[in-house]
C-alpha cells in the first residue's frame, strides 16, 4: 500500500500555510511534511524532504517562486510544482508553466480547488484554470514584450516621465518613446495608463 501524496508548502504568508494545513487536515491520502517562506528556504526543504507535490507562492523574499522552481527542477526534473498566487494573467501563468510549474493555482480559488490539483498533479496531470488557459490561447500567438519594453513599462508604472526613462537606462529621450509605441502596438492599447493597467492584469510586469 502505498502512502499518503507528500506536501512541501512554500509561502511567506503564515495565514496561507495555515488555511493550507487545514484544508488538507482531514484527507487520509494527503500529509504536510514540511513548510518554507521564501523560494531559498523552499529549495533546500524540497532537497531535503523529497516531498511528492510542492505548492510554491510566486510573490517571495530572499527568492523568487520562479527561481526556485527552476532550481528545483534542474536538481529533480520530474518534481510536481504547483503554483499559488494571486495573480491572474496570462503572461505570469506561461512563465511558471515554462520554468517547470505543473499546475497554476489561484489563492481565491484554494478551498475549492486545492485537493484535486494537488491529487491530479501528484497523478500525472497539468492544471490550469480555465480562464487563464483561454488568456494564453488567445495571446499565444501575439509578439511578447522584448526585456527592454518591460524594464521601461516598468518605470513608468513607477510614474516616472520619458525624460528620468531616459537617464535612467542611459537611452535618448526618442528611444524611450519607440519603445513605449512598440508596447502601445503589441498590448492594443492607446496610451500609457492602458499599457500599465493591462501589462499588471496580464502579469507581464508587478508593482
Amino acid at each position: 500500500m502505498t502512502g499518503p501524496i507528500r506536501i512541501l508548502i512554500v509561502d511567506d504568508h503564515l495565514l496561507l500555510r495555515e488555511g493550507i494545513a487545514a484544508i488538507v487536515s482531514g484527507e487520509a491520502d494527503l500529509e504536510i511534511v514540511g513548510e518554507a517562506t521564501n523560494g531559498r528556504e523552499g529549495v533546500e526543504a524540497f532537497s531535503r524532504l523529497r516531498p511528492d507535490v510542492t505548492l510554491m507562492d510566486l510573490q517571495m523574499p530572499v527568492m523568487t517562486g520562479l527561481d526556485a522552481i527552476r532550481e528545483i527542477r534542474a536538481s529533480a526534473p520530474n518534481a510536481r510544482v504547483v503554483v499559488l498566487t494571486t495573480y491572474e494573467g496570462d503572461v505570469q501563468a506561461v512563465r511558471a508553466l515554462k520554468a517547470g510549474a505543473c499546475g497554476y493555482l489561484l489563492k481565491s480559488s484554494l478551498i475549492d480547488e486545492l485537493l484535486d490539483t494537488v491529487r491530479g498533479v501528484h497523478a500525472g496531470r497539468r492544471y490550469v484554470p480555465a480562464d487563464i488557459a483561454q488568456e494564453i490561447a488567445i495571446h499565444s500567438a501575439e509578439e511578447p514584450l522584448s526585456q527592454r519594453e518591460i524594464t521601461t513599462l516598468e518605470l513608468v508604472a513607477a510614474g516616472k516621465a520619458n525624460k528620468v526613462i531616459a537617464w535612467e537606462l542611459s537611452l535618448s529621450e526618442e528611444t524611450v518613446k519607440a519603445h513605449l509605441r512598440s508596447v502601445f502596438s503589441k498590448l492594443g492599447v492607446g496610451d500609457r495608463t492602458q499599457a500599465v493597467t493591462t501589462a499588471l492584469r496580464r502579469g507581464i510586469i508587478n508593482l
